[in-house]
C-alpha cells in the first residue's frame, strides 16, 4: 500500500507546481475553472486539500475525511472554510496573506478611476459606432485628484490603497475596528467613524473581511449618508453590500456610480437588476488576477500544503 499523501486541488494551477507536488503526493486536480469542483465527493480519502475558488468546506465535509491534515487556501479570505471546526478536528488551515495587497490595491484604483471617468460607457459608445463627432457635453465624470477617499477596512489592502491615493493628492479617511495611529502618522490619513466617513467621502472603497459583523455593512441607511456624486467600490466580499438596497439607491440616483469586483451571489446572475443600470460596473473578481500575484499565491498554498502533510507548522497559518 502506498504511503504517499492523497491531495485534491479544486481548480487548475500551474503545471510546474503540480509536478512538484506529485514528487511526493498522489495529486488529483479538477480540470476546469468553469464548473465548481465536486469537493464533497472527493474529500473522503484525502490527506490534503488545496482550495482555489471559495468552495464551501463545512464541518460535515471534514467529518467525512478522517485522514485530512491540512486545507491550503489560495487567497487571503477563508470565510468559505469552517476554520473553527477544522481547528477542533486538528486540521491545519492556511491562506496567502500579504502577497496580493498591492495587486488588489491596483485593481481598486482601476475600478475607482473607471467608474469616476466613465471609461466603460465611453468604450461602449465607441465600439457601438455611436461616436460620430467630438461632443464636449457627454460622459462628464468626477475629479479624482484632490478629492476625499474613505477606506472602510484598513488592513494591508486598505493601507496600500491609501498609499496610492496620496499620489492623486487625495484626502484619506479610514475606518477600522482598531485605530492605527502609526499609519495616521506615516500616511497623513484621518480616522473617522463609519457614518462620518460615508458622509464626507467623494469615493468609498470597501476592504473589510467577511463576517457576521460586516454582512450588509453597507445598506439603505449607509447609502443614504453618502454624497449624491459619490462613487462606491467594493473589492472585499459581495456580502458586505446589500445588493437590493444598492439597486434601489442606484436606480434613483442616490450616488453617482458603483464598481464591484465581488458580488452576492458570485457569479452575479445575468438577469440581476443591477446589470441593467449604466452607472454600475461589475467585473468577475479580478482583484488579485495578475500572473505574478496569482503564481505567488499558489506557491504559498503549496508551501502550506506540504508543511501540513509533513507535520510541520504552516508558514501562513490562519491560526497564528
Amino acid at each position: 500500500m502506498s504511503n504517499r499523501s492523497k491531495v485534491f486541488i479544486t481548480r487548475p494551477i500551474p503545471d510546474e507546481i503540480v509536478a512538484e507536488l506529485r514528487e511526493t503526493c498522489d495529486v488529483e486536480m479538477w480540470h476546469t475553472s468553469a464548473v465548481s469542483a465536486p469537493t464533497a465527493e472527493k474529500i473522503g480519502p484525502l490527506d490534503g486539500l488545496m482550495t482555489y475558488g471559495h468552495e464551501l468546506i463545512t464541518d460535515e465535509m471534514m467529518a467525512a475525511a478522517p485522514d485530512l491534515k491540512v486545507i491550503a487556501n489560495v487567497g487571503v479570505g477563508y470565510d468559505h472554510i469552517d476554520a473553527e471546526a477544522a481547528r477542533a478536528r486538528g486540521i491545519e488551515v492556511g491562506n496567502t496573506p500579504g502577497v496580493l495587497s498591492d495587486a488588489t490595491a491596483d485593481m481598486t484604483f482601476a475600478l475607482l478611476l473607471a467608474a469616476a471617468r466613465n471609461v466603460v460607457p465611453g468604450n461602449r459608445l465607441v465600439q457601438a459606432g455611436d461616436w460620430q463627432y467630438y461632443d464636449p457635453n457627454i460622459l462628464w465624470g468626477q475629479d479624482v485628484h484632490g478629492s476625499t477617499l474613505g477606506i472602510v477596512g484598513m488592513g494591508r489592502i486598505g493601507h496600500a490603497v491609501a498609499k496610492r491615493a496620496l499620489g492623486f493628492d487625495m484626502k484619506v479617511l479610514y475606518n477600522k475596528r482598531t485605530r492605527r495611529p502609526d499609519w495616521e502618522a506615516e500616511l497623513g490619513i484621518e480616522y473617522a467613524e463609519l457614518d462620518d466617513l460615508l458622509a464626507r467621502s467623494d469615493f468609498v472603497t470597501l476592504h473589510p473581511p467577511m463576517s457576521d459583523e460586516t454582512r450588509h455593512l453597507i445598506g439603505t441607511r449607509e447609502l443614504g449618508l453618502m454624497k449624491s456624486r459619490a462613487v462606491l467600490v467594493n473589492i472585499a466580499r459581495g456580502g458586505v453590500v446589500d445588493h437590493d438596497a444598492l439597486y434601489e439607491a442606484m436606480r434613483v440616483g442616490k450616488i453617482t456610480a458603483v464598481a464591484l469586483d465581488v458580488t452576492e451571489p458570485e457569479p452575479i446572475p445575468a438577469d440581476h437588476p443591477l446589470l441593467t443600470l449604466d452607472n454600475v460596473l461589475v467585473v468577475p473578481h479580478l482583484g488579485s488576477a495578475t500572473v505574478q500575484t496569482r503564481t505567488k499565491m499558489v506557491q504559498m498554498a503549496r508551501d502550506n500544503l506540504l508543511a501540513g502533510l509533513n507535520g510541520r507548522p504552516l508558514p501562513y497559518s490562519v491560526f497564528q
